[in-house]
């Protein structure tokens, strides 16, 4: 028997028991979304299901089965001078595909190369009812329809068993360096936005503790041009700063972790002023994205999302925390109940990851 036919078997005898099932890989990100409904569910384990199905480097598209390794798609991808280019975080050795993208998370070069979703072609899913569909393809013109395959991205395996996924690929760039700047969080927006703004090659920023790193890649020549305009220091070893900040090793996130302090996600318009929030930030994407520490109860966190809705944001307690109160920043009414429709029509059991996304109440 095929590991599709397994897995056919364990969901269609889920659906008729009414059993919850949590699908994991390589349980990298276990710790990331809503507290699971029934914390006893069976596990469904994908990690037999691995191994890259097509991959022609002419094409900038591969396709390979959601058990596979991320760390063997991006060597591979390397061999031929190529990347993911919205840098997906690990968070440990065993991260697979399938897992990569249900989590929907990108990495610092996000804001210049786009999101998860935007990478994703096309998906085979093993729905509530036990049927394999097919989504989209593995050519960029085939977003005709409802475009499913990328709304995958992020669902958190709450609508069905990600079987396999094409994810469109980058020539990694011909150069690359980073800059290191004394600046305030002030001033640090400011000037990513007033540089977002200009033809620079602008492929990372983080800021925090009063320094900003800035990463350009591209040609050559636009880099070095780039670094004679900006000015600024050099960072050597500059590879192993921005993989610390991609997976949530530098000082800032260590910190949190150590002092077991909620990390929050913010996603807010670039522009967006400084947050007094009470606790520390990184500061990424060119100001989209914040990264804050704070301790609190239910009261401060319902005042953190308060704050970045009101900037026109959304808010979600990433690690730690209480997640009682949810950890994704609650649905509008009309988008919560497409929702629910998309998630009766997937799932009807509702067997697939319960309440990892949303409470189940209100999903």
């Amino acid at each position: 028997m095929g590991t599709t036919e397994r897995f056919q078997e364990q969901v269609l005898a889920a659906a008729r028991d009414r059993a919850p099932l949590c699908i994991r890989g390589g349980g990298t990100k276990d710790w990331y979304g809503g507290a699971h409904a029934a914390p006893q569910a069976a596990i469904l384990d994908t990690r037999d299901h691995a191994g890259v199905v097509d991959y022609e480097p002419t094409e900038l598209v591969i396709t390979a089965r959601c058990g596979t390794p991320l760390a063997e798609i991006e060597a591979l991808l390397a061999r031929h001078n190529q990347m993911l280019a919205f840098e997906p975080p690990h968070f440990g050795a065993g991260a697979t595909v399938g897992g990569t993208v249900a989590a929907g998370l990108s990495g610092p070069r996000r804001a210049s190369s786009g999101a998860t979703r935007d990478f994703v072609l096309g998906a085979r899913l093993l729905d509530g009812k036990g049927d394999v569909l097919a989504f989209g393809g593995k050519v960029m013109k085939n977003v005709a329809g409802y475009d499913v395959s990328r709304m995958l991205a992020g669902s958190m395996g709450t609508l069905g068993l990600l079987l396999e996924v094409s994810l469109k690929v980058l020539p990694r760039p011909f150069a690359e360096a980073t800059l290191r700047f004394e600046m305030s969080e002030i001033d640090a927006i400011r000037r990513l936005n007033e540089w977002g703004g200009q033809p620079l090659p602008l492929s990372g920023s983080a800021w925090c503790g009063g320094q900003l790193a800035l990463r350009l890649s591209g040609a050559e020549a636009a880099v070095d041009a780039a670094m004679r305009l900006l000015g600024g220091e050099a960072v050597p070893d500059a590879a192993a700063f921005w993989m610390e900040v991609r997976e949530q090793r530098h000082a800032f996130f260590s910190n949190a972790m150590a002092n077991a302090a909620p990390l929050w996600r913010l996603s807010v318009p670039s522009t967006t002023g400084a947050l007094a929030l009470g606790g520390d930030q990184l500061i990424e994407w060119g100001g989209a994205q914040r990264w804050l520490r704070a301790d609190g109860d239910a009261a401060t966190a319902q005042a953190i999302r308060q704050t970045v809705q009101a900037c026109g944001g959304h808010a979600t307690l990433f690690r730690g925390g209480d997640k009682g109160g949810g950890v994704f920043q609650p649905l509008a009414p009309a988008l919560a109940r497409i929702h629910a429709r998309m998630k009766d029509a997937f799932d009807p059991a509702h067997v697939f990851n319960p309440g990892r996304l949303y409470p189940e109440s209100a999903s």
